[in-house]
């Protein structure tokens, strides 16, 4: 009897001990908004419309995923410690029966729910367990299916998304038609979004049957989800993944990020008064509206599309209205003439009258009628403000631009202020320049110095020499940093490995002038290289080889940041 009574008192002790954890725990969870709360499987079943129970057997359930009760939720902490002093009594009495029998106590009761699991009978038991460091208990387990991922780590708040996650499902059944879907959201009211995309999806079905005549009648709110999920979500959900976005937003899910960047791009269309791609938006609406994007983010982008796709199906064309700008426009032609390209001409003046006047409807009549001659899609849009920062943004939308060059960077300190160099600087499109006439690209030199600037250059020269048939040269110099044997070496596994044949040329003389030189006796219709590397002071003293060459050739310049 003394010592049933000793493990009572001891019992009591700990239960008081417990009682202290769950008040420093409640007063953390104010601080960190992080719920202590166990869940409550009345409101789940509600919310989840839980239905037809399934019985599972005995059997041993990790402790870890037990996170809420059947009716007694408020009378302990997520991690089951107790909440309520009046409990003390029989806590301790639990606690002394397990001191005397160990695991030996009955099976507690539990309905299982996705990963989760909810205590019908036992609640102190699970409380005993975890204090006593128990990694799983034997239970009695009945099932309840659903088709809502509900893992241990769900809070309170999140069983509103979950609910609406229920509604969205029972109303598109895309679950049924496209098994192993996951739509999940970390925020409210996202569904209502989804909903609006998928009616619009039905409309367009449905308008499409018409003019087909088809038979079959008004397109189902399945159907129409299915096919939603398939020609609007994948696309983008996919280019979410294969660029890896979500490192840049780790609290967040593919499908939040979906209609985020969704309302982003019909903002933007509203904005610019331009029709985006999804995979434009979903790159760069993230990317460069909310994380600077890195040297080589471009390249990695478009790593898998530039084996299925063309790799510039957007070309944004920069027109003065002078007449020399509209040699821009000509070579813009002739890369939308390969590659199936949309042509974005944009005129840029100072004020909102500049806009309204006979010049500028000019620029937009002579694009509009060179495009429609030549059975090219494009537009023209004409904006106001600065020149450097509205290429900039509209660059976002597009995969290149092509720009008329009839002020490179000079030389010394005033080449650092120069708006061609700023262009070059803030967007990270690639950048063609048009000093003269438009070039066919029948031969390119790649000047390839080993920076992930280079490696951009790179990649476009490979995509010319295999999709263009371009004839391509590599020059190397020595710049007294890097090794030119590793930088060759690299290029020519690249190459090899797309099964591309190339000449090299090899310097360890000064790049500018012999690489000048190289493009004049070889007859090279195109050079692409890096942006500006090094230092601003070696750009100052030294000078830049790009600045040189932009200066110097009278041939294209392909230029890759």
């Amino acid at each position: 009897m003394a010592s049933n009574q000793y493990k009572i008192q001891l019992a009591i002790e700990d239960f008081h001990a417990a009682r202290q954890r769950a008040s420093i725990q409640e007063v953390l969870a104010r601080v960190t908004g992080k719920s202590t709360e166990l869940l409550s499987y009345e409101e789940v079943a509600e919310k989840l419309k839980l239905r037809i129970p399934t019985e599972r057997g005995i059997q041993h359930i990790p402790l870890a995923a037990i996170v809420g009760s059947v009716g007694r939720y408020t009378d302990f902490t997520r991690t089951f410690l107790p909440r309520k002093d009046d409990d003390r009594e029989r806590w301790a009495r639990v606690k002394a029966a397990f001191m005397e029998m160990g695991a030996g106590l009955p099976p507690i009761e539990v309905y299982k729910v996705g990963e989760v699991y909810f205590v019908v009978d036992g609640n102190h038991r699970v409380s005993i367990a975890k204090q006593e460091g128990l990694v799983s208990i034997e239970a009695r387990v009945i099932e309840f299916k659903t088709d809502i991922k509900l893992t241990p780590d769900v809070q309170p708040d999140d069983l509103i998304i979950k609910a609406e996650y229920v509604e969205f499902l029972d109303a598109t059944r895309i679950h049924e038609t496209r098994p192993n879907v996951d739509l999940s959201v970390t925020t409210c009211c996202q569904y209502d979004k989804l909903m609006e995309q998928i009616y619009i999806c039905q409309y367009l079905l449905q308008e499409a049957g018409k003019q087909d005549a088809s038979p079959k009648g008004t397109v189902s709110l399945q159907d129409s989800a299915a096919s939603w999920y398939d020609t609007m979500y994948i696309p983008l959900a996919e280019t979410i993944r294969d660029r890896g976005l979500l490192r840049w937003f780790p609290d967040r899910t593919i499908t939040d990020l979906y209609i985020w960047i969704s309302e982003n791009r019909s903002a933007l269309e509203a904005e610019l008064g331009w029709e985006t791609r999804s995979d434009i938006a979903a790159t760069d609406l993230i990317l460069e509206r909310s994380v600077k994007s890195e040297p080589g983010s471009w390249r990695k982008a478009r790593a898998v599309t530039r084996y299925t796709d063309r790799l510039f199906v957007d070309i944004l064309v920069p027109l003065s209205g002078f007449k020399e700008s509209w040699d821009a426009l000509d070579q813009a032609i002739i890369i939308a003439q390969h590659e199936n390209a949309r042509l974005h001409g944009l005129h840029i003046v100072d004020t909102k009258d500049d806009a309204e006047s006979p010049d500028s409807r000019g620029v937009k009549e002579r694009f509009d009628r060179t495009c429609k001659e030549l059975n090219i899609e494009g537009s023209l849009t004409i904006d106001v403000g600065d020149v450097t920062t509205k290429i900039c943004e509209r660059a976002v939308l597009t995969d290149l631009i092509v720009l008329k060059i009839t002020n490179p960077p000079s030389t010394g300190v005033s080449a650092l202020s120069s708006p061609f160099r700023t262009i070059i600087a803030n967007s990270s499109r690639p950048l063609l320049t048009v000093p003269a006439t438009a070039s066919q690209f029948q031969r390119a030199l790649l000047a390839y110095d080993g920076t992930e600037r280079a490696k951009e250059a790179l990649f476009v020269a490979t995509y010319f020499a295999e999709i263009w048939k371009t004839e391509l040269l590599v020059f190397t110099a020595s710049d007294g940093a890097k090794s030119i044997s590793d930088a060759q070496d690299h290029v020519r596994k690249y190459l090899d490995l797309h099964e591309v044949e190339a000449g090299y040329i090899v310097s360890d003389r000064g790049a500018m002038d012999y690489l000048k030189k190289t493009v004049e006796e070889r007859k090279v219709d195109l050079v692409l290289m890096g942006s500006h590397s090094g230092s601003i002071l070696q750009h100052v003293f030294i000078g830049s080889a790009l600045d040189y060459m932009l200066r110097e050739s009278k041939i294209p310049t392909f230029i890759c940041r």
